[in-house]
């Protein structure tokens, strides 16, 4: 028979560490995990009980059909966030917290190709300029 781990949140935190990426962090007594500029997860301890914070989208529905079944377990904010409030005797279910933790990512790093692509063109744009400048020195 397996253990189970004292700190729940070990597993979330590992498979957060290891998207493409992430920096990891500390808000308050929460581990913090960003994508470029964008946290997607918080998760430790909280008050003898531990937490997990997602950025959601698509399962937002879900996550508000669990908080109005367990409200001291699930809380959907205003904004895209949902808090998961668990033990580690009842830890928060495997495949629920995989499915958020790689949603909360993929919000937090959705258009940064489109970004890096951005970046790149005025810098192509102005060694053009400086090339027709040259050219049109060299004409007159």
């Amino acid at each position: 028979m397996g253990k189970k781990p004292s700190d729940p949140t070990e597993p979330i935190r590992l498979k957060a560490s290891q998207y493409p990426g992430v920096d990891k962090g500390t808000a308050c007594t929460q581990s913090a995990f960003k994508a470029g500029n964008q946290a997607f997860l918080y998760c430790g301890p909280q008050g003898g009980r531990f937490k997990a914070m997602f950025k959601l989208e698509k399962s937002k529905a879900e996550a508000a059909k669990l908080a109005a079944k367990q409200p001291d377990r699930y809380d959907v904010g205003k904004t895209a966030w949902v808090t998961a409030r668990f033990s580690a005797e009842k830890p928060m279910p495997k495949k629920l917290w995989s499915k958020w933790l790689d949603e909360s990512y993929a919000l937090a790093t959705a258009g940064k190709p489109a970004k890096k692509a951005t970046k790149k063109k005025p810098a192509k744009k102005a060694a053009k300029k400086k090339s027709k400048k040259k050219s049109k020195k060299k004409a007159r």
